[in-house]
């Protein structure tokens, strides 16, 4: 089977850049399978399509309201997911939903669809993630790995130590030119 995990969102907007974050830090903390793809989709759309087809498996991770407390964890799956990007935080989401009923249309939709998101504390200029969202990391991490070990994939830990947050801008194992 194959998996896609697709953190979108930009770090450019505290808590919206969350799935993004996340995604590096499951890059970070975990060695997968051959048949599982992490994928940064930053504020990307349709042009996502040529990623997301022929795939069995697509667990996407993003910030999402559903006027909750900030940092809440949710998981919304396979027909519902699309219906959850229709209340939109940001720009990227509508590329988003145009994404998802463009694979409906088509057939494409992956049999099995998966939708992590983080309720924001703000979407205001800046970097780094809100003190709460930054707090959920763990929670959120850890619902993922479950989920790709759920449906086969394997989830191997590093053994290494976590005390750093990973960085977006850097990629694993690849020292930055200076």
């Amino acid at each position: 089977m194959s998996t896609l995990v697709l953190g979108v969102g930009n770090v450019l907007l505290t808590d919206e850049g969350v799935g993004v974050r996340a995604l590096k830090e499951l890059e970070r903390r975990f060695s997968f399978s051959d048949d599982v793809e992490l994928l940064d989709g930053g504020t990307s759309g349709i042009e996502l399509l040529r990623h997301i087809q022929g795939r069995d498996n697509l667990i996407i991770i993003d910030c999402m309201t559903f006027d909750q407390p900030p940092g809440t964890v949710y998981k919304v799956e396979n027909e519902d997911v699309p219906a959850a990007f229709r209340t939109r935080i940001s720009p990227h989401q509508l590329g988003l939903s145009d994404l998802l009923a463009a694979l409906m249309l088509t057939d494409g939709l992956p049999e099995n669809l998966v939708l992590f998101g983080v309720e924001p504390e703000s979407i205001d200029i800046g970097l780094e993630l809100t003190t709460t969202v930054e707090s959920s990391l763990d929670k959120l991490i850890t619902a993922i790995a479950e989920e790709l070990r759920r449906i086969g994939c394997s989830v191997v830990p590093h053994k290494t130590s976590f005390s750093d947050k990973a960085c977006f801008w850097k990629t694993a194992n690849v020292p930055l030119n200076t």
